[in-house]
């Protein structure tokens, strides 16, 4: 029997949070390996707020947010002039020693990454992997690799990067990989194709997420999700209401977080159907929405469904007020769609100082007068500004844009794409004027 050894890598940043954090292309994959061969599988989440080997318990939320342990690290000298400390998030090394000696030697290993900045969590683990297990083949997919493949080639410590969405093609890369024909050469198209997450190796199962979508349609300048995914995708309703049910009924789960980018689109036939089901059921759930909400799309009728199914955490994608933003960068929104989405929650129950509106920081057109005007526009509508910091991602409009203005190098070292980089090094504003946009919000 063959084994294969799945990992999560740490986060290396200023500042990372549990905000509904899980490595779901990971899990799909697990169950993809489990459903269709006969490997064994080990997982390891460096992001496990709940090992049973940590010092300190994690301080959890009620609805399953919380902050990860962490230990300060050097800073990389890329980032030198960003006067923050830096860290890495995630469990003790000592913790991830000690789990590399519980599993079976692997034939074959698979790691995930999200963002492009947190490449160095996956080259620590290549070289505890190379070291105690020696030249097992290592793959490397998820976001990182697909938006930067040739950087991931060259650094990653990855033999073989992956690029795309795993049920796409990881099969039949396995059984190239490991020579075993008992390992199908399948490739799945849909998502409804695809078997649920394995969320049975995740330690904590207090809040799990779900996808009932994939890919965007709207081509907002700064958005990396259109190059992840061409096409936008829906899952059958049904299969989404018997996924909430079973993770319920088998691991008891009262909170689930939505990771779609594009919730709300076809409402009447896709999240109306599922709330709906979901309310027919009487289950006692609550749901959060960390990728935040259409606003134009939150008329009256959603408003109260989204009540009625318990939608806890509400976070709503207003981006900006400023009308050449708007138009520029965020074709989603106009600047009266948030008044209009406030009065229907308000009227279906919800307060509004409990709405969260997303406002993004760091976009090259925004000086800090426009968004602290934004600021004090949510402010006044009675809901809480959230900000939203724009990380300047390949391939996208805006990247192009300041590759072009001579703002960032074209084949400049990822850590640059990080969220908190830019007052310092290509921002419109100074880093002290960033500072004092937090302040407002806090």
């Amino acid at each position: 029997m063959k084994n294969i050894l799945l990992i999560n890598p740490w986060i290396y940043d200023f500042t990372a949070y549990d905000f509904w954090l899980k490595p779901l292309g990971l899990l799909y994959v697990a169950s993809l390996l489990k459903k269709h061969t006969q490997f064994q599988i080990s997982f390891i989440d460096c992001l496990d707020r709940h090992h049973s080997l940590l010092e300190k318990k994690s301080k959890t939320r009620p609805d399953g947010r919380g902050p990860f342990p962490k230990e300060q690290v050097p800073k990389p000298a890329v980032l030198k002039d960003v006067p923050r400390k830096y860290s890495r998030y995630g469990i003790p090394l000592s913790i991830f020693n000690h789990e590399l000696e519980q599993i079976p030697l692997p034939d074959l290993v698979l790691i995930t990454c999200t963002m492009t900045y947190w490449y160095p969590g996956v080259q620590i683990v290549a070289e505890l992997i190379r070291k105690k297990f020696g030249p097992v083949p290592l793959i490397l997919g998820g976001v990182y690799p697909s938006l930067m493949p040739e950087h991931a080639r060259s650094t990653s410590g990855a033999d073989i990067v992956f690029q795309g969405p795993g049920e796409k093609g990881i099969l039949p890369l396995i059984r190239d990989i490991l020579g075993d024909s008992s390992c199908p050469a399948s490739q799945f198209e849909t998502l409804d194709e695809v078997p649920w997450p394995d969320f049975s190796l995740l330690r904590n199962k207090e809040t799990l997420p779900l996808l009932t979508s994939r890919g965007c349609p709207f081509k907002c300048s700064f958005c990396a999700v259109p190059l992840l995914f061409k096409d936008f995708e829906q899952r059958s309703p049904s299969s989404v209401i018997d996924e909430i049910e079973y993770h319920y009924r088998q691991h008891k789960v009262r909170n689930f977080a939505f990771y779609d980018d594009a919730l709300l689109l076809n409402r009447d036939r896709q999240i109306s159907s599922i709330l709906n089901g979901v309310i027919q059921k009487k289950l006692p759930l609550h749901f959060h929405t960390p990728n935040g909400l259409h606003v134009r799309e939150i008329d009256s009728e959603l408003a109260a469904l989204l009540k009625r199914a318990n939608f806890q955490s509400l976070f709503l994608s207003q981006e900006s007020f400023d009308e050449k933003v708007l138009k520029d960068s965020c074709p989603k929104v106009s600047s009266e769609d948030l008044e209009k989405a406030l009065v229907n929650l308000e009227r279906a129950g919800y307060r509004r100082e409990d709405i969260n509106v997303y406002l993004m920081v760091g976009l090259p057109e925004q000086d800090a007068s426009g968004i602290r005007e934004s600021i004090f526009q949510v402010q006044n509508l009675g809901a809480k500004p959230k900000l939203a910091y724009f990380s300047p991602v390949p391939g996208t409009e805006v990247w192009h844009n300041l590759v072009a203005k001579g703002c960032i190098d074209q084949d400049a070292d990822p850590l640059l794409h990080n969220k908190l980089v830019f007052p310092y090094y290509w921002g419109n504003f100074s880093s002290q004027e960033f500072e004092s946009l937090k302040d407002l919000v806090i």
